[in-house]
């Protein structure tokens, strides 16, 4: 009977050690298994921040005077996926990227679920940019395993990619859903000028200085046409557009130029000012550009707004028709609103926009010009 309840003993003894081992391995498992789930979630942060940075460079002020090459952005892409890799640290280290752990390409419907990026090999177009952070046995290391050792595991590789875009066609806005101002001009500009300063066109006598926060006089590279109705011939005397009531006043008109076109002004038109299928939007106008905007206008010099373009106007005076056919991204540079109608001048050069509620454009061409989305992940 002794006997038998020492046999009980031992195999409880032996029962309980193996219960340890069991609760000791499974301790050891949940140790290692976190330190990983920890260390993917600093390979995501890592490849979340290389993706929106490099995807931030694509807008690209070289364009802007006509001088961007493709080569070059892609380099530079290049570069900050590198610099925000490196600098969101895993596991207190560096990472680096391999050629192939950054790659460039177009995502034709970004708000799809079912989103796919077409590479571009750099070439371009692209809107979209990949970035891949790894932890591999030749790239980076392996991620060390510290319990799991014990059964012959003393590493184990680990990734994380995200792909961030951003829109560049844009065909329209819609009220941005923060409840801020849209920072559109009511005013138009002519097709035909604007393209003629696309293909090299107007002049070149201002710079607008990032240091200074400032325009100052001097060539840049980028060049300039005045956005006053000079006389086109047209019945619709050219000058305002009408972005809300159809009666606007120059107070309204005033206050669009230093804040933008308020939700309830964009209610006006159904809550956005958008391109129809035939690539068209009709706004009414006005008779001219009033002196009495000067200030205004002197206030925002050098900040970047929206314009209206169009191709053609008609109707006298306030009756005038507007057919918007396109969006620029513009800065205003030079204002003189006295004198004579040939030296009045409203000077304006092209300047990158970001605009929350921008509507992307699909397939009617190009119907914006340095308008630009705010950049977001898709991963």
């Amino acid at each position: 009977m002794k006997r038998l309840s020492q046999r009980r003993q031992g195999n409880v003894l032996v029962l309980t050690a193996f219960l340890i081992v069991v609760l000791l391995a499974m301790v050891a498992f949940a140790v290692d298994i976190g330190f990983v789930l920890l260390t993917r979630t600093q390979l995501q942060r890592a490849a979340d921040a290389a993706a929106l940075a490099a995807a931030w460079e694509m807008i690209d002020d070289e364009s802007l005077s006509g001088n961007g090459e493709t080569n070059v952005l892609s380099s530079e892409i290049r570069t900050k996926a590198e610099e925000y890799a490196a600098s969101n640290r895993v596991l207190r280290q560096q990472s680096q990227l391999a050629l192939q752990d950054v790659s460039m390409g177009y995502v034709a419907d970004p708000f799809s679920s079912n989103w796919h990026m077409q590479e571009s090999g750099g070439a371009g177009p692209y809107n979209a940019v990949t970035v891949h952070v790894r932890r591999h046995a030749d790239q980076n290391g392996e991620l060390p395993l510290f319990f799991a050792r014990v059964f012959g595991h003393d590493s184990v590789a680990a990734e994380a990619s995200a792909t961030a875009v951003v829109l560049s066609s844009i065909r329209g806005f819609a009220a941005p859903s923060d409840g801020s101002n849209l920072g559109i001009l009511p005013f138009a500009l002519d097709e035909e000028t604007w393209l003629d300063m696309l293909a090299g066109g107007g002049d070149d006598a201002w710079t607008w200085s990032a240091a200074d926060e400032a325009v100052v006089a001097g060539s840049d590279g980028i060049r300039e046409i005045n956005l006053y109705p000079q006389g086109t011939g047209s019945p619709g005397n050219r000058g305002t557009i009408d972005i809300g009531s159809n009666n606007n006043s120059t107070a309204d008109i005033a206050r669009q130029i230093l804040e933008g076109a308020s939700p309830a002004d964009l209610e006006q038109h159904g809550g956005k000012l958008e391109l129809d299928e035939q690539g068209e939007l009709l706004l009414n106008g006005d008779t001219g550009i009033s002196a009495g905007v000067k200030d205004e206008l002197e206030t925002i010099k050098g900040q970047p707004r929206i314009i209206p373009i169009f191709r053609t106007v008609e109707g006298p005076g306030n009756n005038a028709m507007y057919t918007i056919i396109g969006f620029a991204g513009v800065r205003i540079v030079d204002v003189k609103l006295t004198g004579k109608m040939s030296m009045k001048r409203v000077t304006i050069q092209p300047a990158n926009v970001v605009a929350r509620g921008a509507i992307p454009g699909d397939g009617l061409g190009q119907p914006s010009h340095f308008i630009y989305s705010p950049v977001w992940l898709l991963r």
